[in-house]
């Protein structure tokens, strides 16, 4: 009886590894499920709490797609002069239009369908974030920093709002890391030059980061990236430039009038007032969390061994220096420069803790950490929400009966507009009983419904016929047959 032949081996290059593709699934699925949170909690947030930081959030965006979408609404002055362009507000009326196919009535309904396309577009910075992160400290070192700038307070409280600073910032990090990368470079240079051009459509004020970031890549001597990064810059530059020319009847329209508005005229600062350099030194000490601080001589160590500054850390001071130049000053403007400055920090901060022997070192640091980042959405930016006057003016038009609305202690562009109202009924504002608004409305009949903050004038509605129906937060809802 012979003996059965040997069996060999395959050669090593077509040995099976079962086990490879599951540790791969297995090191994807926390970044993935990491990626899905952290893109969706600022949106799921302003969903929430509705209102605003600033009045822009309301009238820059929500009520000019409203009114795109619906043929009514109140158009600030920059909308009549045509001192924006309108990509964004397009692009959220048509979702407005799809809500309405869908029987999305409800405004907290079509605002979560608007928080959409916002949470994937802060997934995306998410994914750059860990990208930029895991090149400097690995793949742990990524996830720690993608929860880092994730949690990071003002990121929290700014991305899923719709000012052109959230959108415009997402873009900018999108951008800091395509352009930060070694390897293919025309893919870097496409994906950065379409972020940085997308940057600039958002909110103007960005322009100051893209001529920064060609600058850098200029004295980096990456010459491909640069051409691509130019090529793709152009091909959205044509694109808002024939948008323009579509809705302005003019290219480049808006870019050119907010630059005389803000830039080139003054003003700016004579309309809205000027401040002086000093004015964001409170707002950037306490916006950025602790950590920035006690990671800076790291930072400093390996700027002086690689002679050279991250292209997110060299953005960031160019563009405070631009807007502490520049004469009218407000606290969201900084919110940019913040979130490039912590990006560009997180990777040391996530080396240190990493380097700790002591697994319990490295456990409390990175808590500590991821706690210090959160603190600051306490004090940046200092606003009121009046989150409650948005979901009680959303409550008092709800019914069928509502033919009328009064918000009475507040002006007209802190309020929620038609978007919150979300039908064509009169409404006004005023302050004080003694008010022309308040006055006026107390004889229409059509004013029917009444919110008021924190009870101002509610004896003088309740003479007029007016009763009580609900309280929301510091807001008084009141109805009259």
């Amino acid at each position: 009886m012979t003996a059965p032949a040997p069996v060999t081996a395959p050669p090593p290059s077509v040995v099976p590894t079962p086990d490879a593709p599951s540790a791969e699934v297995r090191q994807r699925w926390p970044l993935v499920l990491l990626l899905g949170a952290v893109g969706a909690l600022p949106a799921v947030i302003a969903v929430a709490q509705l209102g605003r930081i600033h009045p822009d959030e309301v009238y820059q965006l929500l009520e000019p797609a409203w009114y795109r979408a619906h043929g009514y609404g109140v158009l600030a002055w920059e909308w009549r002069v045509g001192l924006r362009n309108w990509a964004a507000p397009g692009l959220a009326a048509w979702l407005l239009r799809l809500a309405d196919v869908l029987g999305l009535t409800h405004p907290v309904a079509y605002r979560a369908l608007l928080a959409v396309p916002q949470a994937a577009l802060h997934g995306w910075m998410a994914w750059a974030v860990y990208r930029f992160a895991e090149r400097r400290a690995g793949h742990v070192g990524g996830l720690f920093s993608l929860l880092a700038v994730g949690l990071y307070g003002p990121v929290l409280v700014f991305a899923g709002r719709t000012l052109g600073e959230s959108l415009s910032t997402a873009f900018l990090v999108v951008a800091m890391e395509a352009l930060d990368r070694e390897e293919r470079p025309v893919r870097a240079g496409l994906v950065g030059g379409l972020a940085l051009g997308l940057a600039v459509v958002a909110r103007y004020g960005s322009a100051v980061m893209v001529l920064t970031a060609l600058v850098w890549l200029v004295m980096a001597r990456r010459w491909r990236v640069l051409a691509f990064t130019c090529l793709a810059g152009l091909g959205v530059a044509l694109g808002l430039g024939a948008l323009d020319w579509a809705t302005w009847g003019k290219p480049f329209h808006s870019f050119f009038a907010y630059v005389d508005f803000n830039v080139l005229s003054g003003q700016a600062a004579r309309q809205f007032g000027a401040s002086p350099p000093g004015f964001y030194l409170h707002p950037f000490l306490t916006g950025l969390p602790v950590w920035v601080w006690a990671v800076a001589p790291l930072g400093l160590l390996a700027l002086r061994q690689r002679l050279a500054m991250s292209l997110p850390l060299f953005c960031a001071a160019v563009y405070l220096v631009a807007i502490i130049a520049t004469a009218h000053k407000e606290e969201r403007f900084l919110y940019p420069g913040l979130v490039l400055v912590v990006l560009a920090a997180a990777p040391s901060l996530a080396a240190f803790v990493l380097r700790q022997a002591e697994a319990r070192a490295r456990w409390g640091l990175g808590a500590v950490a991821l706690l210090a980042s959160l603190v600051p959405a306490h004090f940046y930016p200092p606003m009121d929400l009046r989150g409650d006057q948005f979901r009680a003016i959303v409550s008092a038009t709800r019914d069928d009966g509502a033919r009328g609305l009064l918000i009475v202690n507040e002006g007209l562009w802190g309020s929620g507009g038609f978007f919150y109202i979300g039908k064509n009924i009169p409404w006004g504002t005023c302050d004080h009983p003694s008010d022309a608004n308040f006055q006026g409305a107390m004889r229409d009949r059509r004013i029917n419904r009444a919110v008021t903050f924190e009870g101002r004038a509610v004896a003088e509605l309740q003479a007029a016929g007016f009763r009580v129906v609900e309280q929301v937060g510091r807001e008084t809802v009141l109805a009259r047959d």
